[in-house]
């Protein structure tokens, strides 16, 4: 065959799809469907295909009417998960019945979209209740308008019982401001409660409120990762120790500085099947620093001799370690497990681990030592997903670093990109590292 004559119709069914799948499926079935080649027709129809329907962002409505008219009464038997904005989600679901359909992702999720739609009068109720087992909500509420606990037991606690058959469930923030975490210390035993519960990813307000998730109200529970935001001391004590048997991965971040360390191994050591484990953690108050090498004695040694062996089999005994001075009078000490996969870290310094954090999305940079060109190469180089950084320092770096150059003068750095950089936060910077981040022939 001519070279010049092959046509990428003419390539096989399972390197169609390979391209296909590469591409945005709804824009795919919105211009394949209905042409006049019946080869592409069955391909934009393939199961693989129509399993994840993704609409966030749209603004076309006539987009919509026709996938709902047209387009998704005939792939409604391939349709496993939806994502898509609440305008849109009566309609796409009404359109037509969706017997394999289990998972929903819902952007801008927030209270109205529950009290509206997580209700016994809603429309939705039986899809809902019936064939919904893993529910992801990306959650626009903000905490500072919001009480806590009313928020747990209005929302939280009644998706639980809402939905009969839930068995996985996501509460995931949209940027790097905060929803409102779950708060359970101070409610009834039976809040948040369920027979059938496997896996949760939430944030929660205090140490106390992970606690009591792992109190017996979620007997089921395989997989818990949770972030604990405040350090308040709760009057009530919890003090469970019976054993986890079927928790199988836990993932622990503490965003505030945080002093009963103790509590923590002592949670650790009731799981005692534990496969997984991450933990990133700011600690205060210690007479000593932690570092990797006490958190192995102090956690991993400490627990039962069969969960050391299997840590140490899957590799969870890399532990390490983040000491920084960001002030006269305060040393910041983060401990987290190696590879680091959370999306956030805050307080770090000049002095880091050399260490390429590919997940951390949201970054706090804070010192009492001013922060060099070097140091913002290294960040560059070490967090290549980077979307949010916030600079902490109040210092002026020596004025040969931060002079500024004109285009006759040798350029002496590198110039640093950012591609994922969106908000950058200078609040409590100084000055000159505004000038630093505004001159284009550094950053």
């Amino acid at each position: 065959m001519n070279r010049s004559n092959v046509h990428h119709f003419d390539l096989p069914d399972e390197i169609l799809l390979i391209i296909l799948n590469k591409l945005n499926n709804i824009d795919v079935l919105y211009s394949l469907l209905d042409i006049n080649d019946g080869r592409l027709n069955v391909l934009a129809q393939e199961n693989t295909f129509t399993n994840i329907l993704k609409f966030v962002s749209i603004d076309d409505t006539s987009l919509i009417d026709r996938f709902c008219i047209d387009i998704l009464p005939r792939i409604h038997r391939n349709v496993k998960c939806f994502i898509f904005d609440p305008i849109f989600m009566e309609r796409i679901l009404l359109a037509t019945d969706y017997p394999n359909l289990t998972e929903l992702e819902i952007h801008h999720f927030h209270e109205e979209i529950a009290l509206n739609y997580f209700a016994n009068k809603s429309s939705l109720r039986s899809i809902f209740q019936e064939k919904i087992t893993n529910l992801i909500l990306i959650n626009n509420d903000e905490s500072a308008m919001t009480c806590s606990s009313n928020y747990t037991a209005k929302i939280y606690a009644h998706i639980l019982t809402f939905f009969k058959n839930l068995k996985i469930l996501r509460i995931i923030k949209p940027s790097a401001v905060s929803h409102p975490p779950l708060s359970i210390c101070y409610l009834p035993s039976t809040t948040f409660s369920s027979s059938i519960f496997t896996h949760l990813y939430i944030n929660v307000q205090y140490f106390n409120d992970c606690l009591c998730l792992l109190d017996g109200r979620l007997k089921q529970l395989t997989t818990l990762f949770v972030t604990v935001y405040c350090t308040f001391k709760s009057s009530r004590i919890i003090d469970n120790m019976n054993k986890l048997p079927n928790l199988k991965c836990f993932s622990l971040q503490i965003f505030c500085e945080f002093q009963p360390y103790d509590k923590i191994a002592s949670l650790l050591r009731r799981m005692s099947t534990l496969e997984k484990l991450t933990l990133n953690i700011s600690i205060k108050d210690r007479n000593n620093v932690i570092d990797g090498t006490y958190v192995q004695h102090d956690i991993f040694d400490c627990m039962p001799e069969d969960i050391q062996q299997t840590l140490t089999n899957i590799g969870l005994q890399d532990v390490t370690s983040i000491v920084n001075y960001v002030c006269d009078s305060r040393v910041a000490c983060s401990i987290f497990s190696l590879p680091f996969q959370f999306d956030y870290l805050k307080d770090l310094g000049n002095k880091f681990p050399n260490i390429v954090f590919s997940y951390v999305k949201y970054l706090h940079v804070k010192d009492n030592d001013p922060f060099r060109h070097e140091f913002f190469v290294r960040i560059a180089r070490s967090f290549p997903l980077l979307k949010y950084l916030r600079i902490y320092n109040v210092r002026s770096s020596l004025p040969v670093d931060l002079m500024t150059f004109s285009s006759g003068n040798c350029q002496l750095y590198s110039i640093i990109e950012y591609p994922h950089l969106t908000t950058l936060d200078l609040s409590y910077a100084h000055r000159e590292y505004v000038e630093q981040f505004l001159n284009e022939t550094k950053i």
